[in-house]
């Protein structure tokens, strides 16, 4: 069996008994960095085997995993923060095992889009998640095909880049569209800044920016 195993996105409180009691059982626990995973079990007392699976080795690593898990080990796969497969690796272990017929169990957990979403003040009952935007191939036709999305948007993003990625977002939906940024979900200096999107990133270029980042767009008008 693989265990997909969220993880908390800052304050080390936001995981469930269950997923404690799911990383003491297993044999293995596959973990994007091993280095932050150590923090996590370290502060919860549990000992056990890891191994690195990041995007890096996924590739080459993932049949190997997939004959152990046949062979009978019990494995969970975590990452540094979130749900396991909201960008983040996971999906080729996935695939491989619902492929060779290994059972699959995902845990409910934290991820940082859904407390971005729900408060942002933006319309919740209809949204698409788009992650990270690609950097430069593809990006262009990706934000021109958006500009009539009716849903709410939500996407993730990284500190440096954050005020560029509002500007770009103002000249393809409008400097007047709705949106909110919320960075450091959870932690001590969470906040959440909301308003037009050329007023939100006037904001944001006159601060230094630290923490992962989730922006929410509202959808175009009908």
């Amino acid at each position: 069996m693989l265990y997909l195993v969220p993880t908390p996105i800052g304050n080390l409180k936001d995981i469930t008994f269950r997923a404690l009691e799911v990383l003491k059982d297993v044999d293995l626990i596959l973990a994007e960095d091993t280095r932050n995973t150590a923090h996590l079990l370290n502060h919860y007392q549990i000992s056990k085997p890891l191994t690195p699976y990041h995007q890096h080795n996924e590739h080459k690593i993932t049949d190997h995993l997939v004959d152990q898990l046949l062979a009978g080990r019990k494995m969970a796969l975590v990452t540094d923060a979130g749900t396991p497969g909201i960008s983040d690796p996971a999906f080729l272990l996935v695939r491989a095992c619902v492929k060779a017929g290994v059972g699959v169990t995902s845990l409910p957990g934290a991820t940082a889009f859904v407390p971005a979403l729900v408060n942002s003040g933006l319309p919740a009952n209809r949204f698409c998640f788009e992650g990270f935007l690609p950097l430069k191939k593809g990006r262009h036709s990706l934000l021109e095909s958006l500009k009539t999305e009716e849903r709410t948007m939500i996407f993730y993003e990284s500190p440096l880049r954050l005020v560029k990625t509002l500007n770009d977002l103002a000249g393809y939906f409008g400097p007047g569209r709705e949106c909110s940024v919320s960075r450091e979900l959870t932690k001590l200096f969470e906040e959440t800044h909301r308003g037009t999107l050329t007023d939100v990133a006037a904001y944001f270029s006159q601060k230094t920016v630290r923490g992962e980042i989730v922006i929410v767009v509202k959808g175009a008008d009908k």
